[in-house]
């Protein structure tokens, strides 16, 4: 995808809420340590527990609603493409499972439904809707003008290559044009669309203080857990080969995926989206040409 073209970023839209919400934190709206009843009282169970830091770093145990829907190549995946999922029916969804361990806080499993509460305690912070407020705090001031949240519109304006999904009928399988499509099932935590370009940019803007106070920053890259896995409060971090920390996110939209990484000193960046070839796994492949970027 070339720099200006446009791609459904899955969950780099991730790092833009975690942002936004630590922006929160620092004006005194929330509090990292504020239990999700709080502010979204009865929502999930055991919500007095769970806290907004929990979801932000996916430590809070709730069950990630994405495999409880159709997915592809499940020929019942096409018929949801138009529909308009609402956050609370896609957090009932997973709350129906029990939690993915106990107590929350005590270990590491990633949660897609921890940002569709996010999103909805930003919409109760600031009583704008979430994608507003990205837009009002990131997109704008930073210039991302191949950048938006869509809400529920179907549409990729502007250049862009199509994306594919693989569907099963009948013992065959084909690819089907998955472009257009209605963005709720991917929600808060997933929706936005972007170009290589602005994620660089939104990237180079965060590492180097103008987003958030260094305090912050330093929360952002703690783990969630002492030792564990790589992710903080939205992003993500990994050491390339020669040594080199670089941080960023990655991104599944089910027809397109993005990786968008940065070192610390923001002297070398590298975003990259494709739509996937789902007879093979691409991830070792794109792993060794980030290598190669930040090394070679």
């Amino acid at each position: 995808v070339p720099a200006e073209g446009r791609f459904r970023a899955g969950s780099i839209t991730k790092t833009f809420l975690a942002t936004t919400v630590l922006q929160l934190v620092d004006e005194g709206r929330l509090r990292l340590d504020d239990p999700v009843g709080r502010w979204l009282p009865g929502a999930v169970p055991d919500g007095r527990r769970i806290t907004v830091r929990y979801l932000l770093n996916h430590t809070s145990g709730l069950y990630d609603y994405k495999p409880t829907l159709p997915l592809p190549p499940s020929p019942e995946f096409l018929d949801n493409r138009w529909r308009t999922w609402r956050p609370s029916e896609l957090v009932r969804r997973a709350v129906a499972h029990p939690p993915s361990f106990e107590p929350p806080g005590s270990e590491f499993a990633y949660s897609n439904t921890g940002y569709l509460l996010l999103g909805r305690i930003v919409e109760k912070a600031t009583g704008r809707p979430y994608g507003d407020e990205i837009e009002r705090r990131i997109v704008k001031p930073l210039h991302l003008g191949g950048t938006e949240m869509p809400g529920t519109s179907p549409h990729l304006h502007g250049p862009h290559p199509h994306g594919y999904v693989p569907v099963r009928r009948h013992g065959t399988t084909r690819l089907v044009d998955y472009t257009e499509m209605n963005p709720s099932v991917f929600g808060a935590g997933g929706e936005l669309i972007s170009t290589a370009r602005d994620l660089n940019r939104f990237f180079a803007a965060l590492l180097s203080g103008r987003l958030l106070p260094e305090g912050l920053l330093r929360e952002m890259r703690t783990p969630g857990i002492a030792g564990g896995k790589p992710y903080g409060l939205g992003l993500a971090w990994w050491d390339t080969s020669c040594g080199v920390r670089v941080y960023g996110n990655d991104g599944d939209a089910l027809a397109y995926q993005s990786w968008s990484y940065t070192t610390q000193d923001r002297r070398r960046q590298v975003s990259v989206a494709l739509t996937p070839d789902f007879r093979a796994d691409t991830d070792d492949s794109v792993d060794a040409l980030l290598d190669e970027a930040f090394c070679g």
